[in-house]
């Protein structure tokens, strides 16, 4: 027979707990969203500026997260051209033009960024 005995209680827990649902990162988070938005503004292949004019961002938050959505709003004929620029895309003429591959490389210095300052401010709420 096996037998477990605890004893305390998870005051300590709840407190930090409590504390951590009450964070607002939506200031932290517009930072980084900015950031973001500048460092695929310079990394977008540049032929008329359009597609690097045309990045923005928008912060969704709900009960249970909350999230930064970078966005283009350059489009030709329903086709999304920062995606096509990053991914290639088929011609009318039956070739095919490759991607560039920018938009990870540019934002993923950023959410390295994101990720090491949310993890301060949890830390630093945790005292």
């Amino acid at each position: 027979m096996i037998q477990c005995t605890v004893r305390g209680d998870f005051k300590k827990t709840n407190s930090f707990l409590k504390r951590i649902l009450k964070l607002d990162f939506n200031t932290l988070l517009k930072k980084y969203a900015e950031e973001g938005v500048e460092a695929l503004v310079t990394a977008t292949p540049i032929r008329t500026g359009l597609t690097a004019a045309s990045w923005n961002y928008e912060i969704v938050q709900d009960r249970h997260s909350v999230s930064i959505f970078w966005t283009n709003s350059n489009m030709e004929n329903g086709v999304p051209i920062a995606v096509i620029l990053d991914y290639g895309h088929g011609t009318g003429l039956g070739t095919y033009v490759h991607g560039r591959h920018y938009i990870s490389p540019a934002i993923r210095p950023v959410f390295d960024r994101i990720a090491n300052a949310a993890w301060k401010e949890v830390i630093r709420n945790a005292r």
